[in-house]
């Protein structure tokens, strides 16, 4: 058991695990995949570097410096998050399970819509992005799962005792290591229909009948778990308070995902207030 876990391994995600331990608690953070700092060829803009640094020095360094503290650090790629019965956060990751008594969600903001026409048309007409949340509308209908990674999997789990069908599309990726679903590696042209979504056109132009599509690309964002716990949402940011939290108790967010400037120095300082914030959610000031 944790006092607090953290998704995300940014200058948010680690500012947030600074704060929270040097105020004593236990604290976990959680990263998976590249994160978009380390995509930043040269940072000369952040005080303190006169010769600026690379995204990839900065993103190190401030992994390393959470380590040093003691903050416990692992990379696995999350699947599900819930809260039990205690109201703990239960965080299941391909390789492990974690619970933990506030949870800070700093994952950078993930724009999963798919560039396959008609994508956007549909969103919200047979097009979802949460099994947990939509499911129940495709009872004993065909459905598909749009990925290829573990993510997809565990989207196409929570589907499986619901759906008559469920599909998993590729569009043109390898395919996941499973036999449990009928997998179809064919690139995606059109998303098709009229009022709601009836089928998907493959670029050799043959068609699957479907009735919803479930996107579920790469590995999960903050927007994804923000759906799957119920947290408010403004387009694709989650809404925060002053003090970082969510309308869900125990739930912070900071950084890219809360919108808004998406610098580092605003990451830093959201992520100084969610862990300060989470800590006394903790001791239940």
């Amino acid at each position: 058991m944790y006092d607090i876990i953290i998704i995300g391994a940014g200058p948010a995600g680690i500012s947030a695990s600074l704060y929270a331990k040097r105020a004593n608690k236990s604290v976990l953070v959680i990263y998976y995949g590249e994160s978009q700092l380390e995509k930043a060829h040269l940072i000369d803009n952040y005080y303190g570097f006169d010769g600026g640094i690379s995204g990839t020095d900065l993103y190190s360094s401030g992994i390393n410096q959470a380590k040093t503290l003691g903050v416990d650090v692992k990379n696995e790629e999350v699947l599900h998050i819930s809260m039990n019965a205690d109201m703990n956060y239960e965080i299941k990751t391909a390789d492990n399970e974690y619970e933990g008594r506030a949870l800070i969600l700093a994952t950078g903001n993930k724009k999963l819509r798919p560039n396959i026409k008609g994508a956007a048309e549909f969103e919200a007409k047979g097009i979802s992005y949460c099994a947990i949340c939509d499911g129940f509308f495709f009872r004993n209908k065909t459905v598909a799962v749009l990925g290829n990674g573990d993510y997809a999997l565990s989207e196409a789990a929570d589907l499986e005792n619901i759906a008559q069908k469920v599909y998993i599309l590729t569009n043109g990726e390898p395919a996941p290591q499973t036999d449990k679903y009928e997998i179809i590696t064919k690139k995606l042209s059109e998303i098709k229909g009229d009022m709601k979504v009836r089928s998907v056109e493959f670029e050799d132009g043959q068609e699957l009948e479907i009735d919803g599509l479930f996107v579920a690309l790469g590995v999960a964002g903050g927007a994804d778990f923000a759906k799957k716990l119920g947290i408010a949402l403004e387009g694709d940011s989650i809404k925060t308070k002053d003090d970082m939290s969510t309308n869900v108790p125990g739930v912070f967010s900071c950084g890219n995902i809360t919108g808004g400037l998406l610098q580092v120095c605003k990451a830093v300082y959201e992520g100084a207030e969610a862990g300060l914030s989470a800590v006394k959610y903790v001791k239940g000031e």
